[in-house]
């Protein structure tokens, strides 16, 4: 078994996690609708969350061409899904904490911590570029990578329900045009 056969086994197990998470929390909100306010944007990010980690999971796989590791290089790269996974934490709610359950009051409750830990999830995806290959990604990467910056640091300062249903559908039209543009095959 090689370095990254073997590192990647950890970085799996917590994408798995966070998939877990999303799929889990979508059948508890199907279950619980009776009982539930329903607000869009809570499944909009969750069906987001869901690319983004798979996107994660699939981009990992150019990772195997990386031939040496070190541990700081190795935390950079599982902080990565670490905060993806704290992401799925923080947008699906607990159903069991309450009944009935307001999902805008849940939303807003947690917003700028969840903002905040996928903007930190960027930055931790720059950086992991930096740090194993010595250079931020081309400027189309970069492009996004910053644009979803900007979306996400407005997300968590901004209060406005009308940003934030906007945002929602945005946030899952820029990850899948960031899909389609840069991870339609597996390099």
């Amino acid at each position: 078994m090689d370095e990254f056969s073997y590192l990647s086994i950890l970085i799996s197990i917590v994408l798995g996690f966070g998939v877990t998470n999303l799929l889990t929390g979508m059948a508890a909100l199907v279950r619980a609708r009776a009982n539930t306010k329903m607000y869009w944007p809570v499944p909009v990010w969750m069906v987001t969350l869901f690319l983004i980690l798979t996107l994660n999971w699939w981009a990992m796989f150019g990772l195997r061409t990386v031939g040496h590791w070190n541990f700081f290089a190795f935390f950079i790269v599982l902080l990565q899904p670490t905060l993806l996974y704290l992401s799925t934490a923080l947008i699906v709610p607990n159903l069991s904490e309450r009944s009935p359950i307001d999902l805008r009051v849940d939303y807003n409750r947690h917003a700028r911590w969840f903002f905040g830990v996928l903007a930190a999830q960027i930055c931790v995806s720059l950086a992991k570029d930096v740090v194993l290959y010595g250079q931020l990604p081309h400027r189309t990467n970069l492009a996004a990578h910053l644009l979803f910056l900007v979306l996400l640091a407005m997300g968590s300062s901004i209060r406005s329900e009308l940003f934030h249903k906007t945002g929602a559908p945005l946030g899952l039209a820029l990850i899948v045009v960031y899909i389609a543009s840069l991870f339609l095959t597996l390099d």
